[in-house]
Order: C-alpha cells, then structure tokens, then sequence
C-alpha cells in the first residue's frame, strides 16, 4: 500500500506518546462528557429536567468543578463541541476549569477529520466519533479502514479508537469475545496499514461482556479473562499507550468490580487498562442532583466519589463497597444505544 500519511519526526512521536501516556497514567482514566444534545436529552429527561442548553451547562459545571482531588483519578475529559464554548457561574471557560487542574482536554468531533478551530494549535486527545458496531459480524467488518482514516496523528493530536460491540441481545460472554476479537483484529490490521503510529494512540473498546438479555451471569473473574485475552490475541504488543474501557450499559459499580478484576487477571497485560466512562461516571451524581441548584455540591461529590472508586479500580486495588443495591447498582442499559 501507498504511504498515504507524512512521517511523524521523532519528537512529533515523543509529543503523542507523552500526552497519551498522562491520560493512563497509573490511577488515572477518561471522564467522556462528550453527549450529544439527544443523548442528554435522555439523561435530563429520567430526572424530569429540560433539555436547554442552559442545564446542560449546568450540569457539566457539576463534573467539572470538581475540586484537585480529581486530577489524581481523571488524566482526561472529552467535551462535546457545545461543551467546549461553555463557562461556568464565575466566567471560567470549562476548557480552563479542566486544564488548570493538570488534565487534558479532548474533544469529540462526529466523522470530520478536522478538529474545531479551538484545537489546531492545543495538542490534547481527539475523540474520534463513536462507531458502534453491534454483536453481528457483517456490520462488524465493515468500519475498520473509517476507523483509521480518522485518526490525525500528523496533526499533533492524540486520537482514541472506539470500535465497540453493543450489549443488545442474548449472546454469552464466549460469543461477545469471538467477535470483540474478529472487531479488534481487523482494526489494527487497519491502523497498520495507514501506517498509524500506534504508541501516540488509545484504543477505547468494550470489555467483553454476555448481551443484556443473555440469561447466564458471569463473574467479574470470567469477564477479566475473556476481555483480557480477546486483547492479548488482536493487539500489536504493547503498542498503544493504553486501552481506555467502555462501561457499555454497565452499572457503575459492576464497571469499576470489572474494571477492578481485569486489572487483577493472572495473564500478561502489557498495557494500561482503565476507564473512560460516561454513564458510570455520572449516574449517581445527575440522581443526586435532579435540576436543583442546592444539590449542585452533593452532586459533585457523588461525581468525585465514582471517579475516586474507578482511579482505585485501574490500579486492582477496588474492593466492593456494598453499593450494588443503590444507584451505583442501577443497570446503565439503553437498548439500540446512540452517541
């Protein structure tokens, strides 16, 4: 195949693979605040909150103005390009709010290769656009080239893969794996041959999990050992800086258990494996809020609570704090589920 990419100089590398590498580093993973209007127009609406531009802001300002605990269990947040514009109450850019405490600052930009203005000259992560593939594997073959053809290292920005395989439907956990890997293997056969320099990457996928109406229950154990070996047999070894999971419909705290025992699986794991979360990040704190200013603190300390819960997962130091039967343990699922 034709180069169809410029060469990356030595120290346009050094400058992806160092910016990848503090977004994972050790106890650190991705809050994904990058829902689009309809998205949080779903989440506004179970808590009987308008859809407005206004309370959308007003809830970001809830995960954002979390205070400096946060820097030690968030390396990244990814915005949505309404987000990225916002203030907070005070005038502060948002974008300011999650720099000045050490994190990087991403954006998702739907299928364009170009990053908003705001970014061209702000090396940071690039989100690039969710493409969920579902547990069939002839939609499954079909999105690895757009996949690679979107990722823009030559720019300066670090891009997150995101193929993923949807929870809808009754597989079990070996089927999930089988396609996970089919879905993996052909992404980096991909990145390979768009020459894509891996290292300044992340990869985001799902972790191997039964589909939401499979009626067998798997332990966290057994999902450890699928997900880690559907990586270990489709990854280039070590190449990516760190694979960044997908909750997928999870509950939060069955995320942070699984997130926890990958983490602690007995079989080689090269790379660094955490979070980047949306709803497993959010869902107690926008319960705990409902559209009530005098809930905004309360709020983000369920927030910073979860982020706290996942930092100590990434590292397989999460023990269960008994929050199953709350809402940490409410199931996150939304069937046919669109970014």
């Amino acid at each position: 195949m034709t180069h169809q990419y410029p060469a990356l100089t030595a120290e346009q590398k050094k400058v992806l693979s160092d910016i990848a590498q503090q977004i994972v580093a050790p106890g650190k993973g991705i809050l994904a605040a990058d829902e689009s209007v309809g998205s949080m127009a779903k989440r506004l609406n179970q808590i009987g909150v308008e859809n407005t531009e206004e309370n959308r802001r007003l809830y970001r300002q809830i995960l954002f103005s979390a205070d400096s605990r946060v820097k030690k269990c968030i390396g990244g947040v990814i915005f949505f390009h309404e987000t990225l514009y916002q203030k907070a109450d005070d005038g502060t850019p948002f974008v300011d709010l999650i720099k000045d405490k050490g994190i990087i600052v991403g954006i998702k930009v739907g299928k364009s290769p170009s990053p908003p203005s705001a970014f061209r000259n702000d090396p940071g992560i690039w989100q690039i656009c969710p493409l969920g593939e579902s547990s069939s594997q002839p939609r499954a073959e079909s999105r690895p080239a757009s996949l690679a053809r979107l990722s823009p290292l030559q720019n300066g920005i670090v891009p997150i893969v995101e193929p993923e395989i949807l929870p809808d439907g009754e597989h079990d956990l070996k089927r999930c794996q089988y396609v996970t890997e089919k879905v993996l293997a052909a992404v980096y056969k991909a990145l390979s041959d768009h020459h894509i320099y891996l290292e300044g990457t992340l990869l985001k996928p799902n972790m191997v999990t039964p589909g939401h109406a499979c009626p067998t229950k798997y332990s966290p154990e057994e999902i450890a050992m699928a997900t880690v070996t559907a990586l270990r047999r489709t990854l280039f070894p070590s190449a990516p800086a760190g694979i960044t999971f997908l909750s997928g419909g999870q509950s939060e705290e069955e995320a942070s258990l699984n997130l926890n025992a990958i983490n602690n699986c007995p079989l080689p794991r090269p790379w660094a494996l955490t979070f980047s979360y949306g709803r497993a990040l959010q869902a107690s704190a926008l319960n705990t809020w409902r559209g009530q200013r005098e809930n905004e603190e309360l709020a983000t300390e369920e927030f910073l609570k979860r982020a706290q819960v996942n930092g100590q997962a990434a590292l397989g130091h999460y023990e269960a704090s008994g929050d199953g039967s709350g809402a940490a343990g409410q199931s996150l699922y939304v069937a046919n589920h669109a970014y």
